[in-house]
């Protein structure tokens, strides 16, 4: 017999381990109404990259694998890469992640911003060997250097709300 308080606490466990991955995908979706931003496909592959790496790094049960590839799906579908793309090059972030997670998560903020940046490099121009093997020829390259940048320095605007989100509404303690 489910009574309502285990009820309201297993609904509201499950609210803070979906919050990473949601949150995630409500940003995606949002970043894609045209207008809001000047180049919404970079920010969005940096917002999802740096998501990706911060959580993978601080609360890795929080976005499984599944999740990170149904993210770079729709990080495919909501932009303009080949299906299938960055959910490939998420997933290869977020092992790359998990590899370093021990000795990364006891480091301070620049040591971690200079791996994430590290991670954003290695992505970027990974995205863009692959799109120019699929078309055959070399593309601009500033694009993907457009979006390298904003994601470097994305980062130190952002990681004050990860971290809020981390240590509040979607920590498991509070649950």
């Amino acid at each position: 017999m489910i009574t309502w308080p285990s009820l309201w606490r297993d609904l509201d466990r499950a609210a803070r381990h979906a919050l990473p991955g949601c949150s995630i995908a409500l940003v995606m979706v949002v970043a894609s109404v045209p207008m809001l931003l000047p180049d919404p496909g970079a920010f969005r592959a940096a917002f999802v990259l740096i998501s990706v790496f911060f959580w993978t790094l601080y609360r890795p049960a929080a976005l499984p694998a599944p999740v990170v590839l149904i993210l770079g799906v729709l990080l495919d579908l909501t932009g303009n890469s080949p299906l299938g793309l960055w959910a490939v090059l998420l997933l290869l972030n977020q092992a790359m992640v998990l590899a370093l997670r021990r000795v990364l998560a006891k480091q301070g903020f620049f040591l971690v911003w200079l791996a994430l940046a590290a991670g954003i490099v290695g992505t970027s121009g990974l995205e863009y060997l692959i799109r120019s093997l699929l078309v055959l020829q070399f593309l601009p390259i500033w694009p993907v250097v457009i979006q390298g940048v904003i994601g470097i320095l994305l980062y130190p605007l952002s990681a004050p709300l990860l971290i809020r989100a981390h240590r509040g509404a979607a920590a498991p303690e509070h649950a």
